[in-house]
């Protein structure tokens, strides 16, 4: 199995503490040897700030659940150095949010990242790490940066789509992956269409190019573990028979 469990929650709560993070210190030769390899590799990549995760728990809500956690600050260079040896710093999460895009006539659209991003070739919902452009009164707001990243990557307004109230959360213990169902009125092709037109007029687009799930023979290996257990559950909702059969491959 995939190692993630799948909890609807009402909502996310994040509070942005100051925190030494003593894997920042202790790995620094690393963080930097590692970010002049992919830096020469990925000449395009930023090394800007973002927001990880310390802890967070699980509160009982009037219907569903309320995860609150706490965020702390940190460079890109860090984060990617941290990810790429393998997430080695027990008690932080990778948190972020996913704008899980549905057509009108209920496929899944997922994009698929361009060469010169750090994730090139993975496919899986807009999304992004969360910065300090999504802190609002010292907390992350992941719908705002759901919102944000879906429509940067994908030229999409987001008020023109409909964004269902709650959060489907993707957890283990590297990571909190806040998937926020979003509805076009817009059939799948023609949703693509639009999408596809829109990445070329970019000089350089985050997706290469659109992806369409329509079940569990769409799913493939190129979508991360946490994308395939969400999809999944999806599947299940409607059809507890549905399962793909990357749901029993764990993935990196």
């Amino acid at each position: 199995m995939s190692g993630h469990e799948v909890i609807e929650a009402a909502a996310v709560t994040c509070d942005v503490v100051a925190f030494d993070w003593p894997y920042a210190r202790h790995e620094a030769e690393a963080i930097e040897a590692n970010w002049l390899r992919r830096v020469a590799r990925t000449p395009e990549i930023w090394n800007g700030r973002v927001l990880l995760m310390r802890d967070g728990t699980l509160q009982a809500g009037s219907a569903r659940p309320v995860f609150h956690g706490r965020c702390f600050e940190t460079d890109f260079k860090t984060f990617l150095g941290w990810r790429d040896a393998g997430f080695p710093s027990a008690g932080v999460r990778n948190v972020f949010s996913m704008a899980a895009l549905e057509s009108q006539d209920g496929a899944f659209i997922l994009g698929e990242m361009a060469p010169h991003t750090a994730p090139a070739g993975q496919v899986y919902f807009p999304s992004g790490t969360p910065d300090p452009k999504d802190v609002s009164q010292g907390r992350v707001d992941l719908e705002a940066s759901a919102r944000r990243e879906l429509g940067e990557e994908t030229g999409l307004d987001p008020a023109e789509l409909t964004w269902i109230d709650g959060m489907t959360l993707v957890t283990s213990p590297i990571r909190l992956c806040c998937m926020k169902r979003v509805v076009s009125r817009l059939p799948a092709d023609v949703l693509v269409a639009q999408i596809h037109s829109w990445l070329a007029t970019d000089p350089q687009p985050e997706l290469a190019r659109m992806h369409v799930v329509r079940g569990p023979a769409d799913i493939t290996p190129a979508m991360p573990a946490f994308v395939v257990a969400y999809l999944n559950h999806r599947f299940a909702a409607t059809d507890p028979a549905a399962a793909s059969q990357w749901d029993r491959v764990r993935y990196p």
